[in-house]
């Protein structure tokens, strides 16, 4: 498995959004959606790889194609 380098939230974020996912609420937390799928995404500079590639998985994604929406 590709390591991921930890990342800004607001660099994650915007990743998200061009896979099809919104913000669906927003606290300490951001907690994203795209209809099916629920990730919630601490507000963290950096977010620690570890957790990053959790979110990933989550989101259905896999490690290169979240790297190319970066």
């Amino acid at each position: 498995m590709p390591k991921l380098p930890g990342i800004n939230h607001q660099r994650a974020i915007k990743a998200f959004e061009k896979a099809g996912f919104w913000i669906e609420r927003q606290g300490k937390h951001i907690t994203m959606t795209n209809g099916k799928r629920i990730i919630t995404i601490p507000r963290a500079d950096p977010i620690n790889s570890f957790t990053m590639a959790g979110i990933v998985k989550d989101a259905g994604l896999g490690i290169e194609e979240f790297r190319k929406l970066l």
